[in-house]
């Protein structure tokens, strides 16, 4: 490696340049020493989160479950996704509802409703009534 002078400014900018480019050793070390205390910390949550997964894993365990409430639980399943389907239906025919009234009004005042337009008010200047 040889050394030569070098002007000052030239120095200061191409050391900014190395700065912004690349980080320091001591900022290096800095971001392991934090990412290696995240890890140790991750690794004592992920530990105390397996201790309550076998904790709520033996409760469950010794947990009889009672014929007659997980019948009741299924036909509450049960009636709930009927009503569920049954709603659905409902409010499919109240869409066919309204846009069936859409094109009935656009067909009474002589212009075309907007197909899916739910409550269409009737032009006032073309002579319609509100």
């Amino acid at each position: 490696m040889k050394r030569a002078l070098v002007p000052a400014p030239l120095r200061r900018a191409v050391l900014g340049w190395f700065d912004s480019r690349y980080i320091s050793r001591a900022d290096h070390r800095q971001d392991v020493k934090d990412a290696l205390w995240e890890v140790q910390t991750l690794a004592r949550e992920v530990t105390s989160l397996r201790a309550e997964v076998v904790e709520l894993r033996a409760r469950v365990a010794g947990v009889a479950l009672d014929p007659a409430r997980a019948g009741r639980w299924d036909d509450a399943h049960r009636l709930a996704q009927e009503t569920a389907v049954a709603l659905d239906g409902v409010l499919q025919n109240e869409v066919l509802l309204w846009q069936a009234v859409d094109r009935a009004a656009g067909e009474g005042t002589g212009r075309a409703a907007l197909p899916g337009a739910r409550g269409s008010v009737p032009d006032r200047t073309a002579g319609g009534t509100a």
